[in-house]
């Protein structure tokens, strides 16, 4: 499902995307704290008890608002990773794929950093009355780290990466850009000067290239 901004046009045809689409500018704007079941009811414009009739309670608003910040964040990677040019060295075009996958990645953090926190936040234990949240083992990987590994695998398929190096190598380099997108998203990098940033985030990604490949 695809979530718009529900804006002023909602004319109480489909209430459920309207309250998500309503959740999601909440978590842009300020992150997955923000997402609240009565807050978008206010917005859309419908009473809380209308809204009650879709969700549950805020956890379950909260997790319809994570998977769509994940499949939001997929798709930064994959457009970032569309826009590289390519290659006729496969080991090169891999190689780019990896850099622009995790440079679409740590571009998302920069420029969404309230969906980028609702895409990873941890929906409070459910109450009464409320259904049980999914399990951990039970949720479908992170798309953003299966694209990545799978980036890091056609590496390993042409034969530049280093034996035994899996599978941590793709938990590593997931490691590497999502604590370079947490420092400069919430920590001291936050300050850096765009430019100041280009050089910490292109020097990490080479980090992580070269650390899946051969010494």
């Amino acid at each position: 499902m695809a979530a718009t901004s529900a804006g002023k046009t909602y004319h109480h045809g489909d209430l459920r995307n309207a309250l998500v689409c309503a959740a999601v500018d909440l978590a842009t704007e300020g992150g997955p704290e923000r997402v609240v079941l009565r807050e978008a009811a206010r917005r859309v414009g419908v009473s809380p008890t209308a809204a009650y009739r879709h969700f549950d309670g805020r956890g379950e608003l909260l997790r319809t608002v994570r998977a769509h910040a994940r499949r939001e964040l997929a798709a930064a990677m994959e457009r970032a990773a569309a826009r590289e040019p390519g290659a006729d060295d496969p080991v090169l075009a891999a190689e780019r794929r990896v850099t622009a996958l995790c440079r679409g990645y740590v571009g998302f953090a920069v420029e969404q950093p309230g969906l980028y926190r609702a895409a990873f936040c941890v929906p409070r234990p459910h109450a009464a009355g409320e259904p049980a949240p999914e399990r951990p083992s039970g949720e479908p990987e992170i798309r953003a780290f299966t694209l990545l590994r799978e980036a890091l695998e056609a590496l390993t398929t042409l034969g530049t990466a280093r034996p035994g190096g899996r599978p941590a190598t793709g938990a590593a380099a997931w490691s590497a850009v999502h604590g370079l997108s947490l420092l400069l998203v919430d920590g001291p990098l936050r300050r850096l000067s765009p430019q100041g940033r280009s050089v910490v985030v292109e020097a990490t990604l080479a980090m992580v290239v070269s650390g899946a490949g051969v010494d």
